[in-house]
């Protein structure tokens, strides 16, 4: 049997370490902000939010028997590892939302309004804030929470859809049903307005953390300088040859892409070099191949 790598250990480990902080997000936005006034979203979260309005019965019970029956139809399609890491989110959300319900809940078992009273919008900003922050930090590490997550990230497997804009859509019928527990039209709104904000959070969260940049790097060191940023920053480098127009002289020029997040890096590594160097960054809308996102078409 193969030793583990120990990178890819730690890399586990820091996943699980980092879906357990963004459930701990999630849940907190639950329990403090969006139960105490009555707020539901999509999700099986939301299901089992109407459900304990209409009856008293608690959250996450719902939330895990429905999951446990959608599992089953996501192992196959989204693979073990993902199902690992899905069940895991599962378990320890389940476990999360009791443990942060009974950490706000009063003495006599009540939910304090922590904004005070009429408060509602408010809080259902905030709470849908930090749902989405969860989220986003939960499908970052290539987790789920389950339920319409899971139906979002089979789409988002094969096609090239939005996460929030999937989940939004398939959560619609969940928030629109709760009229029939309130018949209260602002309370479907409450809950269309937190599903939009958990959407805006998770993509800003997502897709903030692979917004990729392209250098052009103009350099007498450009061999030193390639050779660094493949060793350190573990990304591909071209090399193309240019004219100074001004001086008639050869030049090269180092192509990079890379994420937003390695841009101080290879600025240092660069500086080290040459402090000289002649730099151009640049935003890229998106990078498909090896090392970045798959190119997904019909």
């Amino acid at each position: 049997m193969a030793k583990p790598n120990k990178a890819i250990l730690i890399r586990e480990v820091k996943d699980y370490l980092y879906i357990t902080l963004g459930l701990i997000s999630y849940s907190m936005g639950w329990a403090a902000f969006l139960i105490p006034y009555q707020i539901t979203t999509g999700g099986t979260t939301g299901i089992g939010a109407i459900i304990y309005y209409a009856t008293g019965f608690p959250i996450q019970y719902s939330y895990f028997l429905i999951n446990a029956v959608l599992m089953t139809f996501a192992i196959k399609i989204l693979g073990p590892k993902f199902s690992i890491k899905t069940m895991y989110a599962i378990i320890a959300l389940t476990l999360l939302l009791e443990f942060c319900q009974w950490l706000v809940k009063n003495p006599d078992g009540t939910f304090p309004q922590i904004l005070g009273p009429g408060q509602d919008f408010m809080a259902c900003l905030i709470g849908a804030a930090m749902c989405g922050l969860g989220l986003g930090v939960v499908f970052v590490r290539n987790g789920s929470t389950g339920g319409t997550d899971i139906i979002a990230a089979i789409v988002h497997k094969y096609k090239d859809v939005s996460l929030g804009r999937m989940i939004m859509a398939c959560d619609f019928v969940i928030i629109t049903s709760c009229y029939f527990v309130f018949h209260d039209w602002r309370r479907v709104i409450f809950g269309f307005v937190t599903l939009f904000v958990i959407g805006f959070v998770l993509d800003y969260v997502v897709n903030g953390s692979r917004q990729s940049v392209q250098f052009l790097i103009f350099s007498k060191e450009y061999e030193r300088i390639a050779d660094r940023i493949i060793k350190e920053t573990h990304r591909g480098v071209t090399v193309l040859d240019g004219t100074g127009w001004y001086t008639k002289g050869d030049v090269k020029v180092l192509v990079v892409l890379a994420y937003k997040n390695q841009s101080v890096e290879i600025f240092r590594l660069i500086k080290d070099i040459d402090p000289h160097a002649f730099i151009s960054q640049s935003s890229v809308t998106g990078v498909y191949g090896e090392g970045f996102d798959p190119l997904k078409t019909k």
